[in-house]
């Protein structure tokens, strides 16, 4: 098999139907909602993925579940780590529960608290970290080596970004056409994903990327086409809070993915109103930058619109403030 960068758009869409045969059973097939309201104000047609009703209320489940079931018996007993803010965190834990492998996770001690119990709760042993003093991947990659275990990145890895690419794959499948699919970025693995989708289901979708003005280090380097990082970034989007994209997917951005956007601390937070005002749907921060896109104008919505909602982990204090 070639290495993963230096595959074809056919090998590439190849391996995230081939997710989608390894995750049926496991993973939710989640809901696509609308809002004639939202319609209204924005002057398209806009589905939104609710990836807020999938396993660990998130989108990471698709990823970890493929990669992690894809290890050999030897790797499986040997138990596997991972570092995350939260989502890919619960995700790893919950698929080593149902698995019955060890899971180690790396996390920083900052990390919303819901989160971390959730994570616990599946079974992982939490390691906690100063983001000030030291980086998740240097304690992660220690760790793996003391104990002999499997690292699982929460993005950068090849089987991760397949199985994120079945929630637009699944959309597709629905809704057949697309003009625009609005997705989150972090490190860029859900990104990735839904691009390489996209393209192989309908070509003539544009997909944009969506982050934080606080945390514009994957438009930056869209842009300038040069790897830009970003150190700890004070956004109430903490699923963003990434160093920079990966070795993988930042040439599939390049590769795949149409333009970035960004948008404000306010228009997050006025999209996760939105949505929990007027859709009864709660979103974490992090899952709401493609809607926030649209309802700020940073993206102009043509046509038919489908935005990933990435997530639902938000802690109480942090919804409370937001409301």
């Amino acid at each position: 098999m070639l290495p993963p960068i230096e595959q074809t758009h056919a090998q590439w869409f190849q391996t995230v139907l081939e997710a989608e045969k390894n995750l049926k059973g496991h993973a939710h097939i989640t809901p696509i909602l609308t809002s004639r309201t939202l319609n209204q104000m924005v002057g398209a047609d806009v589905f939104c993925k609710c990836e807020n009703f999938q396993r660990i209320g998130a989108f990471k489940f698709r990823g970890a579940y493929h990669a992690i079931s894809r290890l050999s018996d030897k790797e499986k007993q040997a138990g596997v780590i991972t570092y995350s803010s939260g989502n890919h965190a619960q995700a790893v834990a919950l698929v080593g529960q149902l698995l019955h492998i060890k899971t180690l996770v790396v996390m920083p001690d900052d990390a919303p608290s819901t989160k971390r119990a959730a994570t616990q709760g599946y079974g992982a042993t939490v390691v906690g970290y100063d983001p000030d003093i030291t980086t998740r991947e240097d304690v992660a990659r220690k760790l793996a080596a003391e104990h002999g275990c499997t690292l699982i990145p929460p993005f950068d890895h090849p089987d991760v970004i397949s199985g994120q690419g079945t929630a637009a794959l699944e959309m597709f499948r629905s809704l057949k056409t697309l003009d625009m699919l609005l997705v989150p970025c972090g490190g860029g693995g859900l990104l990735s994903g839904s691009a390489i989708a996209a393209r192989g289901m309908h070509d003539a979708c544009r997909v944009i990327g969506v982050e934080p003005d606080l945390a514009d280090d994957a438009t930056r380097s869209f842009h300038t086409k040069t790897l830009q990082t970003v150190k700890n970034p004070q956004t109430i989007a903490d699923g963003t809070r990434t160093h920079s994209l990966g070795k993988l997917t930042f040439p599939l951005v390049l590769d795949y993915v149409h333009d970035m956007a960004t948008v404000s601390e306010s228009a997050i937070m006025d999209a996760v109103r939105f949505l929990f005002y007027r859709m009864k749907l709660v979103v974490e921060p992090s899952g709401v930058l493609g809607l926030a896109a649209i309802l700020s104008g940073s993206v102009k919505p043509d046509g038919r619109i489908g935005i990933i909602l990435s997530g639902g982990n938000i802690d109480g204090p942090t919804m409370t403030s937001i409301l």
